[in-house]
């Protein structure tokens, strides 16, 4: 077996009679390095992105969720909620009761997500570390605060410097709406302007947090929650957050659903996730386009050693040994491809990831181009492109020899 591999090394390196051989096996290998160090740079990429979104989200949305599945409150008492506190990797649990609701400010009018949340959301949620004017506090004395996302704070002109609240409307539950004057059916609380915070596009333009006893009494609720959300102690396991998942639904019930981040913004992350295999298929595509000039310069190869493959048989040599040679010799071009271009890609990755010398256009949350370099990726990329350099290199073999038989 050894001899095999070192005949095509020799027949790799040496300088054949066509000069064209060598130019067409130079850019074969030249192609796969781009291709590959293309799949390093996009995958790690792809990494900074869906990182950073989940530190966003999480800033957001909590580890865990507990919804009722029928209805949209429900009262959350029971051992349950006791043995959930006593969990070593459980930081925090809060109540929250969140509805969409109408909003004027100084004569204009909208539409928000008003979530309401208790104390334990206002003392340790991450979204503190978001507020870009003012600050996150909800109450003052007994006068209820309210923080705001900055594109609704925008559209609608709210400032934490001005006094002027925020009138919060829904319709009430209980109470008979009137036709002769329908706004009477309307139940309306006010909040003062706090703080504005940024995390994206989609919740900046709807969410704002406000103590949870004025939603209760904008909703005419007394102790209902429409979701229980779990904060975990940063750093556990990904196993450990799903056994606790998977325990507290079957401590709870069929009527409650509890879910982790990704169940609560599954369309998210599926959609990256689907944009990220769809790039590495269309990637591995160009690769195998690539890869067939090798099927010519190997076919070329066959040609012009056909006086050295007599050679050997006059000298014992096997059907095996020879084809064995040719695949070994277009094999070798595409891992001198592969191993260009994953010391291309792992160095300009680990550049840019310590460096960040490609710079994000215009004001985004992050100044450079978020980039992780993921080794299960780059052990990916290595056995897909060492695979159809190896499938590649077969063809013109198989081909050529059995036509000669």
């Amino acid at each position: 077996m050894k001899l095999a591999p070192f005949i095509a090394g020799r027949y790799l390196i040496a300088k054949k009679s066509h000069n064209v051989i060598n130019i067409i096996s130079a850019i074969s290998s030249i192609g796969m390095a781009i291709g590959t160090a293309a799949l390093i740079i996009i995958l790690s990429v792809y990494n900074g992105f869906d990182s950073l979104i989940r530190s966003m989200m999480g800033n957001v949305e909590p580890d865990l969720m507990i919804t009722p599945v029928e209805g949209k409150v429900f009262v959350p008492e029971g051992e349950v909620y006791d043995w959930i506190y006593e969990q070593e990797s459980v930081m925090n649990m809060c109540c929250v009761l969140q509805e969409s609701v109408f909003i004027t400010y100084e004569g204009k009018q909208g539409l928000a997500k008003a979530k309401g949340v208790d104390w334990i959301y206002e003392e340790e949620t991450p979204l503190r570390d978001h507020i870009c004017d003012g600050r996150f506090r909800l109450h003052k004395g007994d006068v209820p605060l309210t923080v705001v996302g900055d594109i609704l704070a925008y559209e609608m002109g709210i400032s934490p410097r001005f006094v002027a609240p925020v009138e919060i409307h829904f319709p009430t539950r209980t109470g008979r709406i009137s036709l002769a004057d329908p706004a009477s059916a309307l139940r309306s609380v006010k909040v003062f302007p706090e703080g504005i915070f940024s995390v994206n596009d989609e919740i900046d333009k709807e969410l704002m947090i406000v103590p949870i006893e004025t939603m209760r009494a904008l909703l005419d609720y007394e102790d209902e929650v429409s979701a229980v959300e779990i904060r975990l102690v940063q750093g556990t396991s990904e196993k450990e957050l799903k056994r606790l998942q998977n325990e507290i639904a079957e401590r709870l019930g069929t009527g409650y659903r509890v879910r982790d981040r990704f169940q609560q913004n599954e369309s998210l992350y599926k959609m990256m996730r689907y944009e990220k295999i769809a790039t590495i298929m269309i990637l591995f595509f160009i690769i195998i386009i690539i890869s067939f000039n090798i099927f010519g310069s190997l076919t070329m190869l066959i040609i012009e050693k056909k006086s050295d493959i007599d050679t050997l048989r006059s000298m014992g040599a096997g059907k095996g040994l020879i084809r064995r040679i040719f695949i070994f010799e277009g094999w070798m071009i595409s891992l001198a491809g592969l191993a260009g271009g994953l010391i291309a890609g792992i160095g300009f990755t680990l550049l840019q990831q310590y460096f960040g010398f490609i710079k994000m256009p215009g004001q985004f949350i992050v100044q450079a181009y978020p980039v992780i370099l993921s080794w299960p990726d780059i052990l990916m990329v290595s056995l897909g492109i060492a695979a159809i350099g190896y499938i590649i290199a077969l063809l013109p073999v198989i081909f050529r020899f059995r036509k000669e038989d």
